[in-house]
């Protein structure tokens, strides 16, 4: 990603309310939208209201990408498979039963053909058919340009800088963080002093 800002989070909803997670989502979504940004977020059961905040939507099952594509479509997917979300139903629950094989069964809307259960395999082979999939395919068919990318996308070394400027930032780190406590240095060596010449 470059010097664009990336934010990775697994299940940041743990432990917290529905309203909370809402906030949490929203900010992070503002945030995105205003620094450009990119935000890769793993929710478990989000609300139908922090669900319609995500731009795009990575459904993994089985460790196969099922569906990768923006939010307004997900659901044309599996209908073309022949399954739909019910009204009521939050499509972050149906999304999570639709590949499930306990599940499955009851999103079943083709009347006219009997039920079988469709793999994750079948899934995932089917959206490269279905046009998102062909979209993002034909996409990461064209090889990236390296000369567009910018010079601190990607270090060409181990680290970013040499060892002097490591040990340089580390000794800067260390000398802020002394002056920000100089009562408790100013205190333990004056401490220190007093102790040594009471050995004399």
């Amino acid at each position: 990603v470059g010097p664009a800002n990336a934010l990775f989070m697994d299940e940041i909803s743990t432990g917290l309310d529905s309203s909370t997670t809402f906030q949490i989502v929203s900010s992070l979504r503002q945030y995105v939208h205003i620094m450009n940004g990119t935000a890769v977020i793993s929710l478990l059961q989000p609300a139908p209201e922090t669900y319609d905040l995500f731009d795009d939507i990575i459904l993994i099952s089985d460790g196969q990408v099922v569906y990768h594509g923006p939010r307004e479509y997900v659901l044309d997917f599996f209908e073309t498979m022949g399954f739909k979300c019910p009204e009521r139903k939050g499509a972050a629950d149906f999304l999570q039963e639709v590949t499930s094989k306990k599940d499955q069964a009851q999103y079943w809307v083709r009347r006219d053909q009997p039920y079988r259960f469709v793999t994750v395999t079948q899934f995932a082979e089917a959206f490269q058919s279905f046009h998102i999939g062909r979209k993002l395919a034909e996409e990461l068919s064209v090889p990236f340009d390296k000369t567009k990318s910018h010079p601190a996308a990607l270090t060409t070394k181990e680290y970013g800088l040499n060892k002097t400027e490591l040990l340089k930032a580390n000794f800067a780190r260390e000398y802020l963080l002394m002056k920000r406590n100089s009562f408790v240095y100013i205190f333990k060596l004056s401490q220190v002093s007093n102790l040594s010449s009471s050995f004399i």
